[in-house]
């Protein structure tokens, strides 16, 4: 073509192509370094954040560390959502699309049963008190107790009051969510929950076929809810019924025994829904109290910040193979982010410990939430141990370190000292025991006197991605040593 479209008269001389074939070395994923600068791990110098998922909007970043904008944080993080995508400052009603392009055939999306993960056939999903034949009251903190008219949250547009008040049935035999359609930035947005989760349940809990009437596009219960609540349409009765047919179809399969039946089949839930989960405990218990958070002394080991759910399900399942016969220790677990999310993605022991009270208070309330919560989804999880004081002293800590397959601790911000106290601690630890750091143990001078972490320590050092922890956008480096 010439300019502006035009066919040129210039006949070209003929191309040749030549074909060579080139050998391109893997770029290796991680590198040994046996000595490299010493650390510890447990809780993040960072800014404390609204939720631990990327779609919520959080306070600037207080994090004594560099750190990219928020602004930017945000915009990276948003790109990197799961479902339904639309950030918390903007209403999930209002864009319509009947385009398949968009939609993308969601159902074709489904959780694969045979992902590229070890089995472990040890792992029992199915939560024991979830399916009796009485309805359960899973004790949770609901939406409507968090988003509400009452809570000083307007009704989405087009909403009459009395059509404000919802329902949502979970995969239980457990009394339904409360929901309100309200919306207010930085809270729960009811819409955009449901329609999670009405996508999560199709995804785990059913098989293609049963998942049809829930998630398929043409006329599945989430693209009547979604058509109804556009701007488009904006038909909050057809909303409302939409999600009733929902409820009535899914306690029907929790009736039936088919939800039961699924899930002794599984052994492991998909990443996508362990963080959504654990999004919503953080969403009613952590969210509304964030700013506690910020409360500490810079400088000190009482720092904090969080490893977010991406970069731990690649600690505990990709890299550390954990399975639910054994032990993680936190050391240093803040609100009990990583505690919580290795009891529900691997189903093991899983025990932490953390000193600055306001992070303890939002810890326990998060385990209350959790346990509440997980019935509510029918989940089974490993059992959550949480410690109050210096992990340095606590007997109920000293003891299982030496019962540990995998110990994290974030040691970002510690000083020289604490880390010292730690190696002085790892010399009880088993043999093959694992230990995960955002700084190395080992000093970089391999003839360091008195280096006792080189000598029963092997150190590979790792690059975590953009957005994988909380107080920074940026890559950085982490550590994996292993007991000698």
């Amino acid at each position: 073509m010439g300019i502006f479209n035009q066919k040129s008269k210039i006949k070209p001389a003929p191309q040749e192509v030549r074909v060579e074939k080139v050998i391109v070395q893997q770029k290796p994923r991680s590198f040994l370094t046996p000595n490299v600068p010493r650390a510890s791990s447990s809780q993040y110098a960072a800014a404390a954040r609204r939720s631990p998922n990327p779609r919520l909007s959080r306070p600037k970043s207080a994090s004594p560390y560099p750190s990219s904008s928020d602004e930017k944080r945000a915009a990276i993080a948003r790109k990197r959502k799961a479902v339904t995508s639309t950030p918390r400052d903007s209403p999930a009603f209002g864009n319509d699309s009947e385009s398949e392009d968009e939609d993308d055939d969601l159902f074709r999306k489904r959780f694969r049963r045979n992902e590229s993960r070890s089995v472990d056939l040890n792992r029992k999903l199915r939560h024991k008190k979830a399916f009796g034949d009485e309805i359960r009251d899973s004790r949770i903190i609901h939406a409507a107790d968090i988003a509400s008219v009452a809570t000083k949250c307007p009704p989405i547009h087009g909403a009459k009051p009395e059509e404000v008040p919802i329902e949502l049935q979970y995969p239980s035999r457990c009394k339904r969510e409360r929901y309100e359609l309200v919306w207010q930035k930085d809270k729960i947005d009811a819409v955009k929950d449901i329609l999670s989760v009405i996508e999560h349940v199709a995804e785990t809990y059913l098989t293609d076929d049963e998942a049809k009437p829930f998630i398929d596009n043409n006329a599945s219960f989430r693209r009547q809810m979604e058509r109804a609540i556009s701007e488009k349409y904006r038909d909050i009765p057809v909303f409302r019924t939409a999600l009733q047919n929902y409820n009535d179809k899914l306690l029907e399969l929790v009736e039936n025994g088919t939800i039961a039946k699924n899930l002794d089949e599984l052994h492991h839930l998909p990443p996508s829904l362990v963080s959504f989960i654990l999004t919503q405990v953080y969403d009613r218990t952590v969210a509304p109290k964030v700013d506690s958070l910020k409360q500490y002394q810079m400088g000190s080991d009482n720092v904090y910040g969080e490893l977010l759910h991406p970069f731990v399900t690649k600690l505990l399942v990709e890299q550390t193979k954990m399975t639910s016969d054994q032990v993680f220790i936190d050391l240093g677990s803040g609100v009990g982010n990583v505690v919580l999310q290795a009891a529900l993605e691997i189903g093991c022991r899983s025990y932490g410990c953390e000193m600055m009270e306001n992070a303890c208070n939002l810890a326990e309330a998060q385990e209350k939430e959790f346990r509440s919560r997980c019935l509510l989804w029918g989940v089974a999880h490993g059992r959550v141990h949480l410690e109050r004081g210096d992990f340095r002293t606590n007997a109920k800590i000293l003891e299982k370190l030496k019962e540990a397959d995998v110990i994290l601790v974030n040691n970002k911000a510690f000083t020289s000292t604490l880390n010292d106290a730690l190696i002085n601690m790892f010399l009880d630890l088993k043999k093959g025991c694992k230990i995960i750091s955002l700084k190395s143990f080992v000093h970089e001078n391999k003839t360091a006197i008195n280096d006792v972490a080189n000598s029963i320590l092997d150190v590979q050092r790792y690059r975590y991605h953009e957005n994988w922890v909380s107080w920074a956008a940026a890559e950085g480096d982490y550590y994996i040593s292993t007991k000698k």
